[in-house]
């Protein structure tokens, strides 16, 4: 997997090219940026919501319930040294708490979940 981002001439404005697709990132206008993209806290909560999502429709669909519309709600809280994520997960279809009780741990299971939960490790060298 090989994600490479470029500036692009415009303050804070940033072009990301992923597998087959181009996307932009900025900063909103209040912190020197054009808003003409999300900003990379925003793409890294569209990453563990959509994910999530994703995780979630495999688990139904492999078992047959109905659930409708899977919602998910993300917050990005920061305190001092502490860093927390806020995920509201909601169906439009009424399930068991059985269901419910197990949807929950599919979604705590999610690839980007297990990621964000786990130890990371950035490495970072410069390409002289």
């Amino acid at each position: 997997m090989n994600t490479t981002v470029i500036s692009s001439g415009t303050n804070y404005k940033v072009v990301i090219y992923t597998g087959n697709h181009t996307m932009l990132a900025d900063e909103p206008v209040d912190k020197g940026g054009k808003d003409l993209g999300p900003n990379p806290f925003e793409y890294l909560l569209s990453a563990l919501g959509s994910c999530t999502v994703i995780t979630l429709q495999m688990y139904v669909q492999r078992k047959g319930w109905e659930v409708g519309q899977i919602s998910v709600e993300l917050d990005l809280l920061r305190k001092e040294s502490v860093t927390s994520f806020e995920r509201k997960i909601s169906f439009s279809e009424k399930l068991s708490n059985e269901q419910h009780e197990r949807l929950l741990q599919i979604a705590n299971a999610c690839p980007v979940h297990k990621i964000l939960t786990n130890n990371i490790e950035i490495n970072t060298k410069l390409n002289i």
